[in-house]
């Protein structure tokens, strides 16, 4: 089953063609980011507009890369949730085209359910085929930080949530006070690679009476804070070491969270998803906590880990087969519970 996929709830437009939801055939992205980093961040409209130029030449591109006509294209699968509203309904409008003039089924993705939950989750089929539900998921990105019960393709529940700020978003601030590029998280993993850290004492939430939820806005405020207190006294920063002990508090959150999950679950598979997952503290720091717990642990190529076609393809495979269609009607959500396709 060949399945036209994609994806736009962001600052990339991604055209992939997914066979049987495990081989990807093709996985055309054109990124944005080299525009954002002017303003330091993604700004929604010149999103939406740049994915509207591009969507059209990308389609052709992912077909034609796959070495198939339209005529072969069996469904198409589109994210529509979440994401920047605008950005998200440039894909979905053009994913509901394209069904209509194939006559082909068009499948619902939600983009955290199937890098990166969803759709970032389904990333690891691409690059695990022995993988299978179930296990827990640690989906963490510059939109959100969840930890998840995956039973099945398709049946998942959030154990734990941030409730603040994602993990990724922090990343973004950090390295903006650091004087760092736009998307932060690359630059700060370089960053901190140049010190062992252990300089700056940064703060750990603990959300009361919900063990696994977190809380990221008190560290990106105590990051911003002793970047300015500097910046005012006339005192030098140690850069790398505050890169290294940020991303240490940010790992400190993340992974013994996700163990507990894993004892809570009784499931022996961890998965990481999502562009955070690309973090080299936060993978060698989940590596270590998984051996000793003696638990398999995926951890998703870096090509894997931003945003792309190809995972909301597999996803797709997985909801077709559960038997989740759409109409001409669905409409785009820029928030939605994970929990909404069940």
């Amino acid at each position: 089953m060949n399945i036209l996929a994609f994806e736009s709830s962001c600052d990339e437009t991604a055209v992939a063609v997914v066979r049987d939801g495990r081989q990807v055939l093709s996985d055309a992205i054109l990124s944005q980011a080299d525009m954002h980093a002017l303003y330091g961040g993604v700004v929604p409209e010149i999103a939406s507009r740049k994915h509207v130029q591009a969507i059209a030449a990308l389609s052709d591109k992912a077909l034609a890369d796959a070495g198939l006509t339209k005529k072969d294209v069996d469904a198409v699968a589109v994210t529509y949730a979440p994401g920047l509203i605008g950005a998200v309904l440039v894909g979905l409008n053009f994913a509901k085209s394209a069904a209509y003039a194939l006559n082909v089924p068009l499948i619902p993705v939600h983009h955290i359910r199937g890098h990166h939950v969803r759709g970032h989750i389904a990333a690891n089929y691409l690059a695990f085929p022995e993988l299978e539900p179930p296990f827990v998921a640690l989906a963490i990105s510059g939109g959100n930080t969840l930890i998840v019960d995956v039973r099945d393709y398709t049946d998942m529940t959030v154990l734990g949530a941030t409730r603040d700020d994602a993990a990724g978003e922090c990343f973004d601030k950090a390295a903006r006070v650091l004087g760092l590029p736009y998307p932060g998280g690359r630059p700060m993993d370089e960053l901190a690679q140049q010190s062992a850290g252990g300089k700056y004492e940064l703060p750990r939430a603990h959300v009361s009476g919900a063990e696994l939820d977190m809380s990221f806005s008190g560290l990106k405020t105590a990051v911003v804070n002793l970047a300015h207190n500097a910046q005012q006294k006339g005192e030098a920063l140690d850069a790398p070491a505050l890169a290294r002990d940020f991303a240490c508090a940010v790992s400190g959150e993340l992974v013994p969270r996700a163990m507990r999950a894993l004892e809570l679950t009784g499931h022996t598979k961890l998965v990481a998803a999502g562009g955070v997952a690309a973090n080299s503290v936060i993978r060698a720091d989940l590596e270590r906590a998984c051996r000793r717990a003696g638990v398999e642990l995926f951890l998703p190529p870096l090509r894997w880990c931003g945003d792309n076609g190809a995972m909301i393809g597999a996803q797709g495979y997985y909801e077709y087969q559960a038997g989740h269609r759409a109409g001409l009607e669905l409409n785009a959500y820029a928030t939605m519970d994970l929990g909404t396709l069940e």
